[in-house]
């Protein structure tokens, strides 16, 4: 049975956001939906698909949990749990251009190291996407909801042929959930996969010497 979300808006109206795992964005939709998205509202999705976080975890990281010289951030609010109940750091590599990008942000905003990122809070983005996606043409946008970002990264990487280990350790779960939620055919043919690069630059991509 598939999950389901209610959200209330500011006049009290009531709906209901349907968690589909397997629901994912194929490139061009995601650059029809990305690129009819207001500046704030692109700071909150360009993280999701660049890192495949939640969006907890992406609210709570500082400027400080950026390392630009080996691109990489640190999660400090994830899902993960150690033995003793504290919360599970995980380190997620990314892409030099999400790390150019970033710097970015930071002029743009004013931001100092202990500052967090603009980022919305859940039921605004989840509210912002199924609105965007409506008017850019989304047959389906009503089965969408944020985790659906971090899922469409994961497919992503898959059909890139990236080291199984490599995505499981970034996306912070086991291999039996990854077989289990996110591991999906390919079904992306060579314009889709030079589309995926443009949006994800070189994240985990091999360099050829």
């Amino acid at each position: 049975m598939i999950g389901s979300t209610k959200v209330t808006k500011k006049n009290g109206e009531e709906y209901t956001i349907r968690n589909n795992r397997h629901r994912y964005f194929f490139p061009d939709e995601w650059i029809a939906f990305y690129d009819a998205l207001k500046p704030r509202q692109k700071v909150t999705f360009n993280f999701l698909i660049n890192t495949g976080a939640r969006i907890n975890e992406v609210r709570m990281i500082q400027v400080s949990d950026i390392d630009f010289d080996r691109n990489s951030i640190v999660l400090r609010w994830t899902k993960g749990r150690t033995g003793d109940g504290s919360r599970k750091m995980r380190v997620l590599s990314i892409s030099t251009q999400f790390t150019k990008w970033l710097k970015g942000v930071i002029r743009d905003y004013n931001l100092k190291q202990e500052d967090y990122f603009p980022i919305l809070s859940t039921p605004a983005a989840n509210i912002c996407m199924k609105k965007t996606l409506k008017d850019v043409g989304i047959k389906d946008w009503s089965m969408f909801s944020i985790h659906n970002v971090r899922k469409t990264l994961e497919t992503w990487l898959i059909s890139l042929d990236i080291d199984s280990l490599k995505i499981i350790k970034h996306f912070g779960h086991t291999m039996q959930v990854a077989a289990k939620f996110y591991v999906s055919s390919d079904t992306f043919n060579y314009t889709d996969k030079q589309i995926i690069r443009q949006v994800i630059g070189n994240l985990y991509q091999q360099q050829r010497f």
